[in-house]
This record gives structure tokens, sequence and C-alpha cells, in this order.
């Protein structure tokens, strides 16, 4: 927490050529802290001219020639009185343990941080750069550069000295200088060489561009990517260069690496410094502009752009303008842009003031949302990134939601959303309603409120249900058939209701959920009172569920009226609880309801409900005269006299005919079908069914003298009766409808029936021939006789103990066997011999076989 309040935050304005409202909606990629503790009193009394970053530490160059180490938070740790002068450059190799410095006096130190280690050297001319080897600290690495009107490698030998050898000279004075791995890439007034130190050989020379800029007020900035690949950054121009291998073929008399240019592209400003972001661009940019007072040219704030390059022009990612102290001092120069390569920290170096920029995080990626009041995503990527973020939770993020909801007045929003951030936080809850409730929008909030872990406090839900019941019935309805009864004081409620009840005592819906309250309440009665009264669908699920079959004994008729099919299954199911009696009793004096429940009784169980079944031949025949002849049909218990006494009162013509031929009196049932229905088929189908030879004989005579009636006795008496019978008793000279066909048809019915016979007669015969081949077969098989068969007569073994004497034995195709001595003697008369045994028992032959097989 220390650290944050020591840190000052940098203002940052975007820029964009679109209108603000749309720069607001870009996010930035970069966030920036002025450094400050110790920088901070540097600054106050001297200049920054040059600093350096490691990972463990900063080098910061001042104007009056000090040279302070420091920690990432800006603190001074050491302090080095180098020169009276301005430090040009500060050189750490990789592992921070060696640092070279050069001054505008000429002066030149490198030296071991941590070991007394030191070379020091004065030139007299202003030492502009210095570098020591990458690996400084190996013994073979002893190597170290300078740049004045020269570029000197210095290299210490086996007697321990420093021997200096020139490199390059005579191309005015070096400008800057990157040593990294093998290769050294220094800029001077004509423009940049890269030096291949294993060869000792010079692999190229990028001119610079614009030769009309001072070299000195826009120098070159130089900054290798990786071993292999430099960014070159000279006054508006960009390129980036990569060092290859040359093909063995092509080298003849060249280096053995050669630099390909793969990006080129110019920008807006001024460049005074450049670093790499993965794969983009970050261009610290010196920036002019008009004054709009006195309208001559002025510094502006410098930018720090984030691009990315294309083969010939760049894309712009983003584009801050910095606001450091003193700007509009500030040359091109002035301005340095170092970075440290495992954080992607970027350090923006001006004379009074270093800013810090590093790349956003989460948090501040929510921070920006919340500024833009992007809930939303803010609350979504918290979720996301909730076990990295640090400054903010995921609750006061949804809080500060549904207030900005309620603020735009979108109240479903706002309510819908406190489900996920609310939770299982009763407080809250509570908290949340009661805002609700003071804006008059408890409404919105009903639907979600919590109804099982948790559960609120009875006096919120009270409150939404009175809220509904001062302006909306339905809605009321509907939460409390939605909650559960427990939820809420279920007396306050039934009051509130019977309260309103009193002003509108016919409204339905409060009559409705009134008799839902008395369920909750257990006041099962007067529930079901309301439920009859309203004529509601629930009254049945309501009677089951809690068993109130005692309540509606009087109510039976209510229930039937409501819906008599669901009311008779009900009684029906529950006859244990209210008998067939007392069901009958009450529907005494409605006599068409208790036709519908004898009637369903009746076809559940025939004899349940016999002791009615007198009653209900009148019921039938005055309700539902279609389902008599059936009932009649399929009881067994109802008088039949009384029935035939009431079907003939009333005409009812079919049934009269099946009682009386139930009785008996099939002559006087047939007569009635001839005489009062006049149907001839009806009459036939009749005397089919009692196959009775009288009854066929009546028929004849009663249709002899109607052609029409011998005509449909003539098509289907074939198959009862023979039709010779009827057709010698048709009088000459009758004329008969269809008679031809009547009696070609008798003749088909005649030629088919002698088919079937000669059919039949073919089947068993073949049949028979069958079955005798069969018992052929069978007959013909050997008998195995062996030492374990006996004589079915003498109970002895068949076959004899000594083999060498004769014996003569007889085997029945019954497998009977018998010593023929003990056989009686055949007749002479009738020489044939039988089995005993099966004779005596009249069995045929195989018999026993059969019991064998058993």
């Amino acid at each position: 927490m220390a650290e944050a309040e020591e840190k000052e935050p940098v203002s940052m304005e975007e820029s964009t050529d679109e209108s603000e409202e749309d720069e607001s909606e870009e996010e930035p990629k970069l966030k920036y802290e002025r450094l400050t503790n110790g920088v901070s009193e540097i600054l106050q009394k001297d200049v920054a001219s040059c600093m350096t970053v490691h990972e463990k530490f900063l080098a910061l160059g001042t104007h009056y020639g000090k040279v302070y180490l420091l920690d990432v938070q800006g603190n001074i740790t050491q302090k080095f009185d180098v020169s009276q002068v301005k430090i040009n450059q500060i050189s750490l190799d990789e592992s921070g343990e060696h640092m070279g410095i050069c001054s505008e006096d000429g002066k030149v130190q490198v030296c071991g941080l941590y070991s007394g280690e030191e070379f020091l050297e004065t030139f007299d001319c202003p030492i502009k750069i210095v570098a020591v080897h990458p690996q400084f600290v190996k013994s073979p690495c002893k190597q170290f550069v300078t740049g004045g009107k020269k570029l000197l490698l210095y290299d210490k030998n086996w007697m321990n000295r420093w021997k200096p050898s020139v490199l390059h000279e005579g191309e005015g004075n070096i400008r800057n200088v990157k040593w990294r791995g093998h290769l050294i890439a220094w800029a001077n007034n004509m423009g940049v060489k890269i030096l291949d130190m294993i060869s000792k050989q010079r692999i190229t020379n990028v001119p610079r561009d614009n030769i009309s800029l001072r070299p000195d007020m826009y120098p070159c900035s130089l900054c290798w990517k990786d071993n292999l690949t430099l960014i070159i950054g000279w006054g508006n121009s960009v390129k980036i260069c990569s060092v290859k291998e040359r093909h063995a073929s092509e080298m003849r008399d060249l280096p053995s690496r050669y630099v390909e240019i793969v990006f080129q592209f110019e920008t807006e400003f001024y460049i005074s410094g450049l670093a790499p972001l993965c794969d983009q661009l970050v261009i610290l940019s010196y920036v002019k502009e008009i004054s709009e007072k006195t309208e001559t040219e002025c510094c502006a704030r410098p930018r720090l752009d984030i691009i990315q390059p294309l083969p010939e022009s760049f894309e712009e990612i983003s584009s801050d303008a910095l606001t450091v102290r003193g700007f509009q001092e500030n040359e091109c120069r002035d301005y340095h842009l170092e970075y440290s390569e495992g954080e992607s920290l970027f350090y923006i170096i001006s004379p009074r003031d270093v800013v810090v920029a590093k790349e956003r995080d989460q948090d501040d990626h929510i921070d920006w949302l919340l500024e833009k009041k992007k809930y939303e995503e803010a609350l979504m990527a918290a979720e996301i990134s909730q076990k990295t973020i640090k400054k903010h939770k995921i609750l006061d993020i949804g809080l500060a939601y549904i207030n900005h909801l309620m603020e735009k007045r979108d109240y479903d929003l706002a309510a819908r959303k406190c489900q996920k951030i609310l939770g299982k936080n009763t407080d809250l809850w509570e908290f949340e309603v009661y805002k609700f409730k003071e804006i008059g929008q408890l409404k919105a909030i009903s639907p979600y409120l919590p109804r099982r872990d948790p559960i609120l406090k009875p006096l919120i839900y009270e409150m939404v249900l009175h809220e509904f019941l001062e302006s909306d019935y339905e809605g009321f309805a509907t939460l409390i058939k939605e909650w559960p009864g427990d939820l809420y004081n279920n007396a306050i409620i039934v009051q509130a209701v019977v309260d309103h009840l009193k002003k509108d005592p016919q409204n339905r819906t409060l009559l409705r959920t009134l008799a839902e309250l008395y369920t909750y309440d257990q006041r099962y009665g007067k529930a079901l009172e309301i439920y009859l009264t309203l004529r509601h669908k629930d009254v049945f699920q309501l009677i089951h569920k809690h068993n109130l079959f005692s309540s509606i004994r009087d109510k039976i008729v209510l229930l039937m009226d409501f819906d008599s099919e669901k009311a008779v299954d009900m009684l029906l199911d529950n006859e244990a609880k209210i008998s067939i009696d007392k069901v009958v009793e009450e529907l005494e004096n409605r006599p068409e309801l208790q036709h519908v429940y004898l009637h369903k009784l009746f076809k559940r169980d025939h004899h349940k409900g016999q002791r009615y079944h007198e009653k209900q031949i009148s019921l039938y025949a005055e309700y539902d005269r279609p389902n008599l002849l059936p009932f009649l049909r399929d009881s067994t218990h109802c008088p039949l006299e009384k029935a035939l006494e009431i079907c003939q009162q009333r005409n009812f013509v079919e049934e009269t005919v099946y009682l009386l031929s139930r009785m008996g009196n099939s002559r006087s049932a047939l007569k009635m079908i001839m005489e009062e229905l006049h149907d001839v088929d009806k009459a036939i189908e009749f005397a089919k069914e009692q196959d009775d030879g009288e009854l066929w004989e009546d028929l004849i005579l009663y249709s002899i003298d109607k052609p029409p009636f011998i005509t449909g006795l003539l098509n289907n008496i074939g198959t009862h009766v023979d039709p010779i019978l009827l057709i010698h008793r048709i009088k000459e000279g009758m004329e008969i409808p269809n008679l031809r066909d009547s009696l070609v048809k008798i003749l088909q019915d005649y030629n088919l029936q002698i088919l079937l016979r000669e059919g039949c007669k073919k089947i068993l015969v073949a049949d028979s021939l069958s079955l005798l081949k069969k018992m052929h077969r069978t007959q013909m098989k050997g008998v195995l006789v062996d030492e374990e068969n006996i004589c079915e007569s003498c109970l002895s073994p068949i076959l004899p103990s000594d083999a060498s004497k004769s014996i003569s034995v007889m085997v029945f195709h019954c497998r009977h066997m018998f010593h023929k001595d003990c056989l009686p003697v055949p007749n002479t008369a009738f020489p044939v011999q039988f089995c005993n045994i099966c004779s005596a028992k009249h069995r045929g032959p195989g018999s026993a076989i059969l019991e064998m097989k058993k």
C-alpha cells in the first residue's frame, strides 16, 4: 500500500483524429506512473541526462556529473561522483555487476559494482557513448567500446592491461552504440554500422535518410530486439534490420553475414527512443505544434505510440500524449526511452522527469471499464480473472452495476442481476429491496426474490405482497401461487385480502387467492367453500391432497354440477370414504346425475351396484336409451319382468325383443320383429342366434305371402334350412324381386358346400393314409430283445441264461414279450394271436410304446 502511495500517476491523453466520443471508447494499452522517492529528490536539484535499466536496478546519470543507482521504486541505493559535467552514457553488462560511464569532459570509467576492478581514462574530447561487453563478467570478455570522434575497442590482455584499437573513424562523432551478443551497432553522422566481433568485419552500413536534420539535435535511436534483429529510429524514419548468414557459395571476399531491412516506414513525428513489445514497437516521439496564442512553433507533450510494423507502413495500435515536467522547454535529444525486457517496463526519461510505462493488467482493464460505465463487461472480466485481480472485488463491481442500472431506470435488469450478484447474502438482499421500495419499484424485484437458501425476513415478502395487493390483483395472485406459504405471515396477508374483499366481495381473483391462503393455513373447509362457489378446477385436487371427503358429503350435488365426470371418478375411486348408498341418497332429487354416477359404477363393476339395477332401468329409459340394451345384456341382477314392463310402456322394440327372447318367448320376439320392425334381416339374424327349427318354420309361414321377405330368406336361409322347404311353399305366379339372383346364390352356396365337403374328404383321406404309413413303418421296425426283458406271463427272463438252448419268443407290436409256451393255444378257427395284456385292457397295438414314452 505504501508503494502505491509513493507512485504518482501521470496524466495521459489519448490522441486520435476521431471524435472525443470515439476516443473514449478505445482502451489504452499502457499505464503510466511517475518515478518518485529518490528520483524526485535528485531532479529537484539536478537534471537527468541518461539512464540505463537492469532487471535488478536502475542507473541514472545527471548533468552535474553524478550517477545514482536506484531500486525499481526510485529509491537511491548508491551514488557516484564521476565528473562535474554531464554524464553522456551509462552501460551495464547482463549480470548487472559491471558498469561503464562516460561524460562530456572526456572521462570514461568502467568499474565493478561488487569488486575493486576499475578502468579510468580521460580523453581530450567529449565521449558520447560507452558500451561494455554483455558478458563482461566472464574473463575472456573483458571488453568495452567508447565513442567520441572515434569508435575505440578496449580489450584487456593477458598482462591485465587495457589495449585500445580503433574500430571506426572519419565520419564524425559516434552518437550511439548498442552491443548485443557478438554484434556491435553504432551510429555516426553518416549512418548506422554493424560490426561482427567474431570475424572482426563490418557487415553493413545503413545510411541516414534525412541528412537535413542535425545529428546532435535529432540523435539516432538503436535497439536490439534479439541477437539478430536491430531496430533503428532516426528523425522520422524507422528501419528494422535482420542479420542473416550468407550462403557459402556467395561469400567469396564478402563477410559471412549480411543485413536485410525487413521493415521500413516513416512516422509523423521525430523519434526520441524505441523499444520492442512482442511483435510490436513502442516509439517515444518528440512533437512540435503551432501555438494558438502566438501562432509560432512550440514543443508539445511527447507521445508514446505502440505500432504494428508492416513491410512499408505501420498500423497504430495506441498513442498517448504524456504530461512530463518541463516538456515546453525540451528538445528531441532530451528524451530517452529505456526498457526492461523481462517485465515489459518502459522508462521515459526527460530532464526533469522519469515516467514508467507498463502494460495494463486486469485490474487496470476493469478500472477502465468502470470508468466508461461498462459494468457488464467489468463484471464478466472480474469473474474470469477473480484469482489474479488484487484491487477489485466481484461483489463491489456488481453492486455498482445494480446502482448504475437503477440510475438508468432499467429496473427489471437491475432486479434480475440481483440474483447473480447478491447470491445468498441476506443483508444485501434486504438492503436492495428497500432501495427498490424507496423508488416504488418493488414489483420489478418481486420475481427474483430468493425463496429458498436464503430466505429473507417475512417483512420483506409481506411488503412486496401489500404492494401488489394495492395495485395488481393478478400479480398478487401469481405471487401467492408461486411463493411457499412459509415465507410470510399468512394471517396478516389473509386479513389484508379479507379487507379488500369487503370493498369488492365478488372479485374472483381475490376469492381464489384467499382460498389458496386458507389452504396454506390448513383451513381446508373454508378453502373448499370458496372453490365450490367459484367452481374452480382445483377443488378436486384440494379434496384429494388434503383428504376432505368428510367435508363434501353434503356437497356432492355441487361437485356433480361443476364437473360430473371428475366428480364421479373421484367418488368411485374413494368408495370406502363415501359409500355408494350415500352418493345415491344425496343425488335422489337429481336423477340425471344419479344416472351418471350409477352408469359409471356399472361400467366399472357389474355387481357392486346390483341393488340399484332395477332403478337404473328407469334411469336408462329416461336419460340414456342407447345404453339401455347393453345394460340389459350385461346385467344379471335386473328384474326382467320390470324391465319388460317399462320397455313395453315406452314402446322400446329392440329392448322388448331382447327381453322376450331372454325370457324364453322367442316366438313373440320374432313376431315383434316381423310386425313392429318389418326387418327380415333382423328376423333372420334372430332365428340364427336361437337356432330353433320351429322359429324358422314361423318365419317362413310369416314371410310366405311377402315377396321382399321371401327374397331375404332365399339369400340367407341356405346354410341353416333346406331352401327346398321354402321354394315348395311359394305360390305359383307370385312375383318375387331378384328371384333369379337369389336362386343363383342358393346354387352357389350349395356348390360351395359340396366343394368344402370334397376338400375335407381329401384332407381326411390324405391324413389317414399318412398315419397308416407311419404306423406301418413303426410296426416294421425291429425290436431289441435282451437279458433285461421278461416274459409278461411267467415274469422270468425272456432269454435263457444258457445261450446254447433254443427257445421260442413272441413279441407283439405293443412291445409286450412272451415265451411261446406261456401263451394259450390259438383257436384253430381264428389262428391270429393277440397280446393277452392289451386284449384284456382293450388297447390297440402300439399303446405300450406310448406308455413308455410317458
